[in-house]
């Protein structure tokens, strides 16, 4: 049975069946694609008397998990601080996701204004950006004295592919991966977008009651960008590892919170960007 998060479809394949490059062939034949579909969020707040229900998101993802989904947007927007904030999650129809939050769960709405503080793209200034992330983030700081011997992180990224099935079958999808401090993957989540990725990641740690997860390493299968590095913060990680690069803004906030950074975890190396005091 084929999954949701992929769908197949037919292409031409054009290839090269010499030397000549001149001289290629055609063949009919089929592929797989990484399903990609709207999906708005909602919550419903406000008094028992006085209920609200306001679109707060709508993201482009991988189907499956929805309520993680939600449930670690939520969570890493500042919109609640536990699983228990959400009486329960529902879907009143394809591509949406309600999340009913308990009566007197107060909030900020102007903070579910994605540009306020997200990617590199939005425009908005770095240090502002930091110092919003860092009062939300300012009653959860907890000293660490976690050290970890440098092959371990060598051995991540295989681990990881090996359990991204979707990604295998279609090579379009980004991952998020939660390993314990002895390198022991525990949890995975696959979307075509990392943000998504990782809100579905978190969410399902929220769920499961392991947050906050400052005992954890997070793997990145792609790049770290503030807005992963954020979200990372806000569940308490302190080890966050990427395949690819990290953004200047992403350090510096990794360093404002006391974060270890590795970039370019590949190939048998990689990059610490902030926090090499918990590598040996």
């Amino acid at each position: 049975m084929q999954s949701p998060s992929v769908a197949a479809v037919q292409i031409l394949k054009v290839t090269s069946p010499g030397r000549d490059t001149n001289s290629f062939s055609s063949d009919a034949a089929a592929d797989l694609l990484a399903v990609e579909e709207p999906l708005e969020i909602r919550i419903i707040y406000g008094t028992e008397k006085e209920r609200q229900q306001k679109n707060i998101s709508v993201t482009m993802c991988t189907p499956g998990n929805d309520e993680e989904l939600a449930t670690g947007f939520l969570f890493t927007e500042g919109i609640i601080s536990r699983n228990e904030d959400i009486r329960k999650c529902f879907s009143p129809g394809d591509n949406i996701i309600v999340a009913d939050l308990l009566p007197g769960i107060l909030f900020d709405m102007q903070k579910l204004e994605r540009h306020f503080y997200t990617s590199s793209s939005c425009g908005v200034c770095g240090k502002t950006s930091i110092q919003a992330v860092k009062n939300i983030l300012s009653k959860k700081e907890k000293k660490d004295t976690i050290t970890i011997n440098a092959p371990l992180f060598n051995r991540l990224p295989e681990t990881l592919s090996n359990h991204q099935q979707v990604f295998e079958q279609t090579g379009g999808l980004h991952a998020s991966a939660l390993f314990d401090l002895n390198g022991k993957l525990l949890l995975a989540r696959e979307d075509v977008g990392r943000h998504n990725a990782l809100d579905k990641l978190i969410g399902a740690a929220l769920m499961n009651g392991d947050v906050p997860l400052d005992k954890h390493i997070l793997l990145l299968s792609g790049r770290a960008c503030f807005e992963l590095i954020q979200k990372a913060a806000m569940a308490g990680i302190k080890i966050v590892c990427a395949v690819g690069a990290p953004s200047s803004l992403a350090v510096e906030l990794a360093k404002d919170c006391d974060m270890t950074l590795i970039g370019f975890l590949r190939d048998k190396r990689f990059n610490i960007y902030s926090g090499e005091q918990r590598i040996i």
